[in-house]
């Protein structure tokens, strides 16, 4: 699964969410293993722009 937030609050709410719950539970249940990693998106270089699509 991947995902994106806004800002902080909006991450700590869908942790809070009853979506989030019934998946700890499923975790739970099937011996689930999952990682996660935080990326801060940053500025690119104006070089950059000619070979993105947006």
């Amino acid at each position: 699964m991947i995902d994106t937030w806004e800002s902080q609050e909006a991450l700590d709410a869908d942790h809070d969410s009853p979506m989030m719950a019934e998946l700890a539970k499923l975790r739970e249940k099937y011996n689930l293993h999952m990682r996660a990693e935080r990326f801060i998106p940053e500025e690119l270089p104006d070089k950059d722009n000619k070979f993105l699509r947006k």
